[in-house]
C-alpha cells in the first residue's frame, strides 16, 4: 500500500514550489499521523512536490499523477491512499479518477462550484473541515460530498468543530482523525469500518 500527501498552494502562481515553505511543513505531522496507522514494513510514505505553487491551469493535478506514474514504477499496481490539504484536497479528490487510488481524505478542501464528482464513482473518500474555516468552505465542502454520494461511492464529511484552516486549532484531533481514517479506508475492497463508515452512512455531517 501507499500513503501520498498533497500540500496547499495559491490559486495562480508559477512561484517554485519549495519543501520548506508553510504548506509543505504542515503536511508533515499528517505524514506521520497517517503512517502510525499502517505498518512501515508494507508501506510506502511519500509527499507529492508540486513545480509550482498555483493550481493555474491543474498544475497539481498533473504533478499528482506522475507521482502515481513513478510510483507504480517504484513498487508496482499498489493500492493508495491521498491525503490532500486544501489546494492539495482539490487536487487529491481529482486524482481519484486513477486505477491505484483506493480512497482519498481531504482536509479543508479548495472546492470551487462546479468540482466534478464523476471520476469518483466506486472509490472512497472522506472531507474534513473545521467550522471555522475562513479560507475554503465547510459548506461548499458538504455540498460537494452530497454530489458525489452514490450507491457505487462512498463518501462522507466530518466537522471539526472551532477547527481553522491551517489545523492549528485542536490539531492533536486533526491528526488523530486522519490516523482513524487511514487505518478504515485502506481496508480492502467492499469493507468499510470506524468513522469512515459512520460518516459515509450519515446524511448530515458528524460534528467532532
Amino acid at each position: 500500500m501507499a500513503i501520498i500527501t498533497l500540500h496547499g498552494g495559491r490559486v495562480d502562481s508559477y512561484q517554485t514550489s519549495q519543501p520548506w515553505h508553510l504548506a509543505a511543513l504542515r503536511m508533515r505531522p499528517v505524514l506521520r499521523s497517517a503512517a502510525s496507522a499502517v505498518s512501515l514494513h508494507d508501506a510506502v510514505l511519500a509527499q507529492v512536490r508540486y513545480r509550482h505553487r498555483g493550481w493555474n491551469q491543474g498544475d497539481p493535478l498533473q504533478d499528482t499523477y506522475r507521482a502515481l506514474d513513478e510510483l507504480d514504477q517504484l513498487a508496482g499496481p499498489v493500492p493508495t491512499l491521498l491525503i490532500g490539504h486544501s489546494m492539495g484536497g482539490r487536487a487529491a479528490l481529482r486524482a481519484a479518477s486513477h486505477p491505484h487510488v483506493r480512497g482519498v481524505v481531504a482536509l479543508a478542501p479548495w472546492l470551487p462550484p462546479g468540482e466534478p464528482t464523476r471520476h469518483l464513482r466506486g472509490k472512497r473518500a472522506v472531507v474534513l473541515h473545521g467550522t471555522r474555516d475562513r479560507i475554503t468552505s465547510a459548506e461548499a465542502s458538504t455540498d460537494y460530498v452530497r454530489r458525489v454520494r452514490t450507491p457505487q461511492t462512498r463518501a462522507g464529511i466530518i466537522l471539526i468543530r472551532r477547527g481553522d484552516h491551517a489545523m492549528l486549532r485542536r490539531s492533536p484531533l486533526w491528526h488523530r482523525t486522519v490516523a482513524e481514517l487511514v487505518g478504515d479506508l485502506l481496508q480492502p475492497s467492499g469493507q468499510l469500518t470506524g468513522r469512515a463508515a459512520a460518516s459515509c452512512l450519515s446524511p448530515e455531517p458528524i460534528l467532532l
